[in-house]
Formats: C-alpha cells, sequence, structure tokens
C-alpha cells in the first residue's frame, strides 16, 4: 500500500468520501463549531490514523473549520494507504456527528485548494538557489535537481515550481499563481473570476490548466489534475 498510485485512480477512489484529488495530495475540510471541538476532532482524526499520521497527514485547525491533507512524506505522492486513510478519516468524521466537505459547488465558503507560484526563467538552475535561500525553502523528497520546484518545509507557503522561457519576455511578468483547485470546482471559479472583470488567455491546455488575467494583463492559471496523463 506504499506506492503511490494513478491521478485518476486516486481522484476515484475518494472523491464520494468529500475529499478531491489536488496535484500530490488528498485534501477535504470539516466545518466545525469552534476551535474546541476543531482541536478535539483533529485529536480523533490523529489517532484513527496511528502510526501512519507522522508520514501522511497534514492538519490545520482554525476556529469553526478543520483542514485535513494526505501525501506520502516518502513519495511526495498519494499512495494506496492515503486513500484508506482518507476512508477511514471520513469514517471517523461521520460518527462525530460532521462531515467531510471539499467545498465545491455553490457554497459559500472556497473549496479545498492549493496554490503555487511559477517563476519564468531562462536558466532555471541560475535562479533555483536564490529562491531557496531567500524562502527558506527546501527540496521535494526525491526531487532536488537543479530544475525541480521547491517546498516549504513547514508545510505552511506555496510551492514554487520554475517555468522555462524560450526568450526573454520584458513587458509582462515574470511571477504568476496556479491556483489549483478540484476537477469540479473549475469551471464555477473560471466563471466568477471572468464576471469580475477577468479575461480568458488560452484554454488550449485544458483541463490542465486555464490562463486567465486581470484588467493589466497580470495572468494567473487555474488547474486541475486532469489532463496530465498520457
Amino acid at each position: 500500500m506504499g506506492q503511490p498510485v494513478s491521478r485518476p485512480e486516486a481522484s476515484a477512489a475518494v472523491h464520494d468520501h468529500g475529499w478531491r484529488y489536488l496535484l500530490g495530495t488528498l485534501r477535504t475540510s470539516v466545518p466545525v463549531g469552534s476551535l474546541a471541538r476543531g482541536v478535539a476532532l483533529a485529536s480523533t482524526v490523529v489517532a484513527v490514523c496511528g502510526e501512519d499520521a507522522d508520514r501522511h497527514l497534514q492538519v490545520d485547525v482554525r476556529p469553526g473549520l478543520v483542514l485535513f491533507a494526505l501525501q506520502s512524506t516518502q513519495h511526495a505522492a498519494v499512495t494506496a494507504r492515503d486513500v484508506e486513510l482518507a476512508r477511514r478519516i471520513s469514517a471517523a468524521v461521520r460518527e462525530s456527528g460532521l462531515r467531510t466537505d471539499p467545498g465545491t459547488g455553490d457554497q459559500a465558503s472556497r473549496s479545498v485548494q492549493l496554490v503555487e507560484v511559477a517563476v519564468d526563467a531562462l536558466d532555471i538552475a541560475q535562479i533555483r538557489p536564490f529562491w531557496k535561500a531567500v524562502l527558506g525553502y527546501v527540496d521535494e523528497p526525491d526531487r532536488g535537481g537543479p530544475e525541480d520546484p521547491l517546498v516549504d518545509p513547514a508545510g505552511l507557503g506555496p510551492a514554487v515550481w520554475f517555468q522555462r522561457m524560450d526568450r526573454p519576455r520584458p513587458q509582462r511578468n515574470r511571477l504568476h499563481l496556479d491556483i489549483c483547485v478540484p476537477h469540479d470546482e473549475a469551471p464555477r471559479r473560471i466563471e466568477a473570476a471572468l464576471a469580475a472583470g477577468g479575461r480568458l488567455v488560452s484554454a488550449t491546455r485544458a483541463p490542465a490548466f486555464w490562463i486567465l488575467c486581470d484588467l493589466e494583463g497580470n495572468e494567473v492559471c487555474v488547474t486541475t489534475w486532469q489532463g496530465r496523463d498520457d
């Protein structure tokens, strides 16, 4: 159960349990009535995960909401163990009288998501050490190459990845955000962004990502796990 599973397999396995697959992680949220209840729920979930908690589980407890994420720290990917833990967590949450909720659809709160920062560069290997040092970031497990992404060792800040440019582009922004959302949330999120004055720059790589921009041309990508497999 320690081997990574494919994107479609991971997504399908947890979809009906209130989780969503987001680029190497399983994520859900649980609405709670108070911080005290959130802390109690987090303790229950840690106990449910047992010895796997330290190797797979991340918990963010806020007043009114608890966020759970699952990923194998060994592989920096979703494994069959993560899928099993997601199902067990959802069952424990139901027994507590609560629900695992990815926040997709028309709910007032936003969906679960991942935010990444993309840096355009002509020579990624040359600039990557600067970003690693200035952010205090580290390599992902088994991904320490000169062009690989960087991650926050505390798991709080967005990942930083590097996009190779084929020529200098001084008149456009060289940093952009990637907003990874559940695959069933992407259409609503894009529609809302366009209604708020945004413009669709390109959908040629959808559903892996859509490129949007604001009224001044600053770009952002709305991404999903779909469209990334052969």
